[in-house]
């Protein structure tokens, strides 16, 4: 709503700015109020056709069209500086309105129509072999820019154009980790949709363009998180399904200890120290408290599979998901932990490759494998011996990180739990408060407090809770190797960045030193 009153203010401060500058122009003042025909008379004033102004109809199209008409009105006021055309850029209503009330500004005449004149005589010059009158017009042509200029206007609005396109249209992603591996490797580079399931439009507005959260080689965020805008977002195109792939914001990465290795959340450090011990320099930004907070759209993007939807109740029984009490469809690279004995002798360690197990695969003595790798493996004959790991992990891992109310739960022994949908109503109690804790606190903005017994929120006795928006379940296809919402939880709604679309690029276990995976290229990302 808050995107939608911007636009609305800045449309009509637009028509007070058209309104003063008409005049100059030979136009009646009121033809800048009235929509459509204001469009129609900018076009006239710069030298365009009159059809020209329906283009400003074109969603995404019409951003650029706004912009150069405003520079070409800019234009045609004599203003050909970089300057004034970094200020049509920024800000088209602030620069039309100092055009209209500035005294010493005044109409030249439209800009276009003018430099197609005055590029005509030189071409007339040129042809004629006038050279003495080809140079002279030449050196005064009021329209010619300088080489640098004309470098440094290529690169603006090379990156505003890449800028706004990574913000609004597609962005490339690389996956980092095994956690979708066979059906999203290491290494692999995704389009990523972000119309798919709505635009979401700007929060973090002071940042440096096309980059996400850090500046590289430097341990600095890319960003300030204020002045920041409210979040909104425009009409989906699909709606999320069961078991496809999706790309959203680390929910639980608003404060974050950021390493070489990795971010870790604050809340996930707190919980398992063993993280520490393994990354020191982590404990030493433990030490020192030097942790960093992020608002949703620069919070770390993660890419899995949503196996659940709001409304949904999710179970899972011996590494089997189960939806509102039915088997749910298994991915095709479906992965678990295998402990296995290879033959000691007279086996070939290329096939390993050849099945697609490689490194990323590997684990101590055992390996990540989907069923069609097991079967491969136990066709070897000789000893071969497999195992599936049962129960790796358990206990305060898990979300809602609660054994004394939620006993018994690991990755693969798991729930029943409920997905929260928007305008779907709760019972609360101490015994569940941890399941819908952080949602009703930190996703939609309350204070919850236990006091005498009693749970509070917003400082008043609640027995339930009626939930603001909708949420979703994300797994990775690597069950026993995924870090998702088994560990920390709902993705909110306002979260979800896009929807995947094709492998455009691909490199074998995340190194160009090890190969390119061509049969990877142009593979679509939304497929098992």
């Amino acid at each position: 709503m808050s995107i939608l009153i911007f636009l609305v203010i800045s449309y009509l401060l637009l028509s007070a700015a058209l309104y003063v500058v008409f005049p100059k122009c030979g136009k009646p003042a009121v033809n800048g109020l009235i929509p459509v025909v204001n469009f129609m008379d900018w076009c006239d004033i710069i030298g365009r056709p009159r059809w020209w102004a329906f283009l400003l109809f074109i969603p995404i199209v019409n951003i650029f069209i706004f912009v150069g008409m405003a520079i070409d009105l800019g234009r045609s006021f004599g203003k050909l500086g970089f300057k004034h055309t970094a200020a049509a850029t920024v800000y088209a209503p602030a620069f039309l309105g100092y055009l209209g009330t500035s005294k010493d500004e005044s109409y030249v005449g439209p800009v276009l129509a003018s430099e197609k004149e005055y590029i005509s005589k030189m071409e007339e010059a040129k042809e004629a072999g006038k050279e003495r009158t080809f140079k002279k017009l030449a050196q005064a042509n009021p329209y010619k820019k300088s080489g640098l200029r004309e470098w440094f206007e290529s690169v603006f609005f090379a990156v505003f154009a890449a800028a706004f396109i990574r913000m609004f249209l597609i962005e490339a992603y690389v996956i980092p980790t095994p956690s979708m591996e066979g059906s999203l490797n290491v290494g692999d580079f995704l389009f990523v949709s972000k119309s798919s399931y709505g635009i979401r439009t700007p929060m973090t507005v002071a940042m440096i363009p096309l980059l996400h959260n850090r500046i590289p080689k430097m341990d600095a965020e890319s960003y300030l998180e204020k002045p920041s805008l409210p979040y909104y977002r425009l009409p989906a195109l699909r709606k999320i399904k069961h078991n496809s792939p999706f790309v959203f914001n680390w929910p639980v990465g608003d404060s974050v200890y950021v390493t070489p290795a990795r971010p870790y959340s604050v809340a996930q450090v707190g919980r398992e120290p063993g993280f520490a011990a393994r990354d020191r320099a982590l404990a030493q930004k433990i030490k020192n408290k030097d942790f960093i907070t992020r608002p949703i759209d620069k919070k770390d993007h993660y890419i899995k599979r949503c196996v659940a939807l709001p409304g949904d109740s999710l179970q899972i029984i011996d590494g089997q998901i189960y939806i509102n009490g039915e088997a749910s469809d298994n991915p095709k690279h479906l992965q678990f932990q295998y402990m296995v004995n290879l033959p000691s002798s007279g086996f070939n360690r290329e096939k390993l490759d050849e099945w697609g197990i490689d490194a990323g695969d590997m684990w101590d003595r055992g390996f990540y494998l989907d069923q069609e790798q097991v079967q491969k493996l136990q066709g070897l004959g000789g000893g071969v011996q497999i195992r599936r790991v049962q129960n790796p992990t358990t206990g305060n891992k898990l979300f809602p990180h609660d054994p004394k109310n939620f006993p018994g739960w690991t990755v693969d022994d798991y729930g029943p739990i409920y997905i929260p949908a928007e305008g779907a109503t709760v019972a609360l109690s101490q015994n569940n408060l941890a399941m819908y804790r952080r949602v009703i606190s930190v996703y939609e903005g309350n204070t919850v407090d236990v006091s005498n017994g009693q749970i509070l929120i917003n400082g008043e006795s609640a027995t339930s809770y009626t939930f603001k928006q909708n949420y979703y379940w994300a797994m990775g296809d690597n069950r026993h190797n995924s870090e998702d919402s088994r560990s920390w939880g709902y993705v909110p709604h306002d979260h979800i960045v896009g929807r995947p679309l094709f492998i455009w690029f691909s490199t074998k276990e995340g190194r160009i030193s090890n190969g390119i995976n061509w049969d990877r290229i142009f593979k679509s990302a939304t497929k098992d």
